[in-house]
């Protein structure tokens, strides 16, 4: 079903890849057209295919990293509630001296 709304299945995708991983770039982009599909999608089948199939371990995180990981988490939490708090203090201020400001220019008109 070469339609542009084609649903590709994974077998299907990884079927794409590899019967197209022989063809000379022309020759791909032919069958692209037929099939109905645009080259870059092909590649990102073919990435996708490559990760997936790639070994385990080269993809899981070591718990020495994931440790790493957690701590440097915990320590932009924090900075970042540290500087959340200095801009509500540092608007409350503004809001204060605005009022003072406003009081003070009300009185001295008076």
């Amino acid at each position: 079903m070469p339609a542009r709304g084609r649903a590709w299945t994974a077998a299907a995708r990884l079927q794409a890849v590899i019967t197209t991983a022989s063809l000379s770039e022309l020759d791909r982009n032919a069958w692209c057209r037929e099939q109905g599909i645009f080259p870059n999608e092909l590649d990102k089948w073919c990435a996708s295919a490559t990760t997936a199939l790639s070994d385990p371990q080269d993809a899981r995180a070591s718990p020495q990293a994931t440790r790493h990981d957690r701590k440097r988490i915990k320590e932009l939490e924090r900075e970042l509630l540290r500087k959340d708090r200095a801009l509500a203090e540092t608007a409350a201020l503004l809001v204060l001296s605005k009022k003072v400001t406003a009081i003070f220019s009300k009185s001295e008109d008076a």
